[in-house]
């Protein structure tokens, strides 16, 4: 799943668990990509599934990063965690299963959609998990131009 193009920018962000500081990664990584000049379709993308990624590090994990790399045709999104794992990672796969706490769902969140909009919203993505250790993911987004922009490749201005 790796790309071979160059490196253009990457960044690694600590993700803590609880909802203190929840969503913030997932908005820097808006910013940055905003301001390298990437299509608003491709920023969408990226920051539902970074978004993704950190609720359920938030939600279910000790701690984990978030690690963006930006190449001239590709964003790599790789979130890993110390957490609990997945047990039956088809069954996380399936829209509205969630194993979300009635705490977590109190608040809004557990509803079943984090990891199959992770991969729907991704051109390529990869879980591997285990139980009691974590669990990794990794997803590449294609970038994508707006049609009526003049959009060249990132940070191209």
């Amino acid at each position: 799943m790796t790309s071979r193009e160059s490196l253009i920018y990457e960044k690694s962000f600590p993700v803590e668990a609880g909802f203190d500081f929840a969503g913030r990664v997932s908005g820097e990584v808006k910013a940055i990509l905003t301001g390298m000049g990437l299509s608003k379709e491709t920023v969408r993308r990226v920051s539902i599934v970074t978004y993704e990624a950190e609720m359920n590090i938030c939600s279910y994990a000790d701690q984990g990063t978030i690690t963006l790399q930006v190449k001239p045709n590709f964003v790599i999104i790789e979130a890993t965690d110390e957490g609990q794992g997945i047990e039956d990672i088809g069954l996380a796969m399936k829209e509205g299963y969630s194993t979300a706490t009635d705490k977590i769902r109190s608040m809004g969140f557990g509803a079943g959609m984090g990891l199959s909009n992770m991969k729907k919203f991704s051109d390529t993505f990869r879980i591997i998990s285990e139980v009691g250790k974590g669990t990794h993911l990794k997803m590449l987004l294609r970038i994508r131009k707006d049609p009526d922009s003049n959009q060249t490749s990132p940070g191209a201005r």
